[in-house]
């Protein structure tokens, strides 16, 4: 468009030039010839426009959004259209305490008041990209600034609106998949309507206050304390059943012992161990006697 109207300003000049005096006067074809260049130049550039990988361009006609979009690629199109750019990949919307990773400045994460009256902070991420069918209308009626006209203000009011049916420590803990699930749901059809289509949402942090958070680390001690306390009295149980077994055990072979060695079995297991040792190479001399136990005499020297 720039060349269009260089071409037209210098071709308007030409007929100035040709009425002035010599030698200018000889300039004015040259003139003319160099404006129907740029003039040409300038609506052959201005028909052709090429779309980035990841893009739409939705054309404007004196102010007027069009309805069909341009995608990605080389296009002819009205000299006199504008073309906005929009980014049709997915974008990441962060709000967070920690400085470098939200997009504004500062502290942005989300606080929030639960259902027991506590303030909660929320760290959250949106992921989202434009509907391409829908981007005319989101450029008509929001604007291209949408993150800061949709998805940061809906975002955070869907938050607070949703936390309030939830305790805070519920929500740090066993709830929080659940409190997730349901403000993707609203968030996403506030965003359909507006031409914003919600991929995910991440809950990155949630935050209890300090005396919540103490009281909660207490708990969790004593948790751990009684299941240890369980472990060693477990531990203590199977030691004492193990050493009842053992003098079980003990006590039922004394008695099968006692039970099966009468007189008459010891007389025979003696006369087995003297003729045992009469049999040895030792010269040895063993006189019976009236008692059990008999006398060995070593005859040897």
């Amino acid at each position: 468009m720039t060349l269009i109207i260089i071409g037209v300003i210098l071709f308007l000049a030409s007929f100035g030039i040709a009425k002035s005096e010599e030698p200018i006067r000889r300039f004015a074809g040259t003139l003319r010839s160099i404006a129907l260049g740029l003039f040409v130049i300038g609506i052959i550039t201005s028909c052709i426009i090429q779309i980035g990988v990841g893009q739409i361009g939705v054309k404007k006609l004196f102010g007027k959004v069009q309805k069909d979009v341009l995608t990605s690629g080389l296009h002819f199109i009205n000299p006199l259209m504008e073309i906005e750019r929009l980014d049709v990949k997915t974008l990441n919307y962060t709000m967070s305490g920690i400085q470098d990773e939200a997009q504004k400045p500062g502290d942005d994460a989300i606080r929030v008041l639960t259902a027991d009256g506590l303030e909660v902070t929320i760290d959250l991420s949106v992921l989202y990209r434009v509907i391409p069918v829908d981007a005319p209308m989101l450029l008509q009626e929001t604007g291209a600034d949408y993150e800061d006209k949709i998805v940061r203000p809906i975002t955070r009011t869907r938050i607070r609106d949703n936390a309030v049916y939830y305790d805070a420590v519920a929500l740090y803990s066993t709830k929080r998949d659940e409190f997730q699930q349901r403000i993707f749901k609203t968030i996403e059809t506030d965003f359909k309507k507006r031409g914003l289509l919600l991929e995910n949402l991440l809950v990155r942090n949630i935050t209890l206050p300090q005396s919540v958070k103490a009281t909660i680390e207490q708990k969790i001690n004593a948790e751990q304390d009684a299941q240890k306390m369980q472990f060693v009295l477990q531990k203590e149980r199977q030691e004492a059943e193990r050493k009842r077994v053992e003098a079980q055990g003990i006590s039922d072979y004394q008695r099968i012992i006692s039970e099966s060695l009468t007189d008459r079995q010891l007389q025979y297991e003696s006369i087995k161990a003297q003729l045992e040792i009469a049999k040895s190479q030792n010269a040895k001399v063993i006189i019976m006697g009236k008692g059990n136990t008999p006398v060995i005499l070593d005859s040897k020297n």
